[in-house]
Order: structure tokens, then C-alpha cells, then sequence
């Protein structure tokens, strides 16, 4: 059982949604005091939650001019998606050995939701659920962690990469390619197929021509 979350942890997972189906859009200011009168908290959770979001990359603190919501563009999305491609074929190497056939028949129901679901904001969840469920018996909390930290700060790409470049089919198609590797017990193919799902979500997003940093 997970532990509740701290209201630091709270206030971030709010402040994540936002700037992920951007009612929160890049450059935009995140005053502790401001948001300390909106959930009715006081600074210190303010300030860590910020703080937790700038480990992520989707937070820029600075010195002088405070907190804002960071940019995006191609150099972001390469490192992002590079560090991705790192952490998660290793995780599905050691993982894969030990994945039960139930734990696949999940991952797959999770496509069938992502199918289903109209919501376009839900659409970056469901893709994260899908990912991790293939990684869960690879032994290593902390690969784990990094991986879920580099999920988050994919998000707000993700659901572009979703929704306004119409890649849902797309990514559906490679996402079954990658549990058919998975169900032979293919752990070189599966990794080939992760490796290559992820390269070209990248590249995809970055022919797109992302907003600059502001």
C-alpha cells in the first residue's frame, strides 16, 4: 500500500496537471504567495512542491525572479526522451524475465482504455500506467523512480505528441508490437521495439517545431 502523499507532493500533482494540459502555459509565474492563498497552505509545501517540480524540469526557479512554469523545445524533448530510452530499456531487460502473464494481460487492458477513452487529458496517464506496468518486476525501486520522475516531465510532450500530432494510432500500433515481444519472451526484440517507440515519438515532436524556451 502506498503511503499518502505529503501536501507538498499534493500541491505538485495539482500544479503538474495544470502545466501539463497547459492552463499553466510556459513562462508563466508560480508566486508562493499566490498559490499559498489558492489551496490554503502555507509556504514551506509551496516551496517544496516547486522545488520537486524543478527536479522534474517543468520548473524554473530562479534566484531573483522566483519560480515559473519552464519552457519547451527540441533540446528539452532529445533530453528527455534520450534519458528515457536509457532507464527504460534497462528496466524492461531486467524485468521482462520475471513479468507475469497477468501483469501483460494488464498492460493490455490498459491499451483497450487508452483506446476508449475520449479524454484527450487522460490520454499521457494511461500511456505512463502502460510503461510501468512492463518495468514493475525489474527489482529496482530507484530505476523505478527515475524512470516515473522522467514520465512527468514527458507529460505535457506526451499529450501533444497524442493529440495535436494525431500519433495515437501510431503509438497504439507500437505499443501492441511491444507486448507481442514481450508475451514471446523476446527481451532483445522487446528492448529493439521500446528503443525504436521511443525514438520516434521524439523525433516526431521535435520535427514539430516546439515552442522555444521563454
Amino acid at each position: 500500500m502506498r503511503r499518502p502523499l505529503t501536501v507538498a507532493e499534493q500541491v505538485a500533482d495539482v500544479l503538474r496537471e495544470a502545466i501539463a494540459d497547459g492552463s499553466l502555459a510556459a513562462g508563466t509565474a508560480l508566486r508562493q504567495d499566490d498559490l499559498a492563498a489558492r489551496f490554503g497552505f502555507s509556504r514551506m509545501p509551496i516551496r517544496d512542491a516547486l522545488r520537486q517540480l524543478e527536479a522534474e524540469g517543468i520548473v524554473s526557479i530562479h534566484p531573483t525572479k522566483g519560480a515559473h512554469v519552464a519552457g519547451m523545445d527540441t533540446t528539452e524533448i532529445r533530453e528527455i526522451f534520450a534519458l528515457r530510452e536509457l532507464l527504460e530499456a534497462e528496466a524492461l531487460r531486467l524485468s521482462l524475465p520475471a513479468l507475469s502473464d497477468d501483469r501483460l494481460d494488464e498492460a493490455e487492458d490498459v491499451l483497450a482504455r487508452i483506446d476508449a477513452e475520449p479524454d484527450v487529458g487522460r490520454w499521457g496517464a494511461l500511456n505512463r500506467v502502460f510503461h510501468l506496468a512492463l518495468y514493475g518486476a525489474c527489482g529496482n525501486q530507484r530505476l523505478l523512480s527515475l524512470i516515473e520522475a522522467h514520465h512527468n516531465a514527458a507529460d505535457r510532450y506526451v499529450r501533444i505528441l497524442l493529440s495535436n500530432l494525431n500519433y495515437r494510432s501510431r503509438s497504439q500500433a507500437e505499443h501492441r508490437e511491444l507486448i507481442a515481444a514481450c508475451r514471446r519472451r523476446d527481451v532483445k526484440e522487446a528492448v529493439a521495439v521500446l528503443k525504436k517507440h521511443l525514438g520516434e515519438g521524439m523525433e516526431t515532436l521535435a520535427a514539430a517545431g516546439m515552442a522555444k524556451k521563454s
